[in-house]
């Protein structure tokens, strides 16, 4: 399975990750449309992101000839389940302006913890899941 894709939307969101730590430090309150804005869009980015994992590479991988390669994907897979929610009620949260600048501090206290945890899952999975994907790939049938 050519797993391209996913590397690069993992790229676009670790870009959209840092466009939103950058308007942080430069003040919630003071950008806070731009923030509901950027947080929206990751959204949707992350969610097809999730969708196309779970309805195509862990699929193939639980069907693959490496049954261990099946069920690190397996792992993955559960493992993505709870920082997902996380994500997603962070996202909710603070998906207009409004809320973010009514509560700069909460909004950074949050982000620093959702953002965080997607950040450190997509680098882990970029360092320990899809070499080892790419690996098996290369072997011969």
């Amino acid at each position: 399975m050519n797993i391209d894709r996913f590397k690069h939307e993992h790229e676009d969101i670790l870009a959209q990750i840092d466009a939103l730590r950058a308007l942080s430090h430069a003040g919630p309150a003071q950008h806070a449309a731009q923030i509901a804005q950027a947080i929206v869009a990751m959204s949707s980015t992350i969610r097809l992101h999730l969708a196309v994992e779970d309805r195509l590479l862990y699929p193939a991988l639980a069907t693959g000839r490496d049954a261990q390669l099946a069920r690190l994907g397996a792992q993955f897979q559960r493992e993505m389940g709870e920082i997902a929610g996380g994500y997603m009620a962070f996202a909710r949260r603070w998906n207009t302006a409004e809320r973010v600048a009514a509560d700069p501090e909460g909004f950074r206290a949050e982000a620093n913890v959702a953002l965080r945890s997607v950040y450190e899952r997509m680098r882990r999975e970029d360092r320990d899941f899809y070499p080892r994907i790419e690996a098996e790939e290369a072997l011969p049938a």
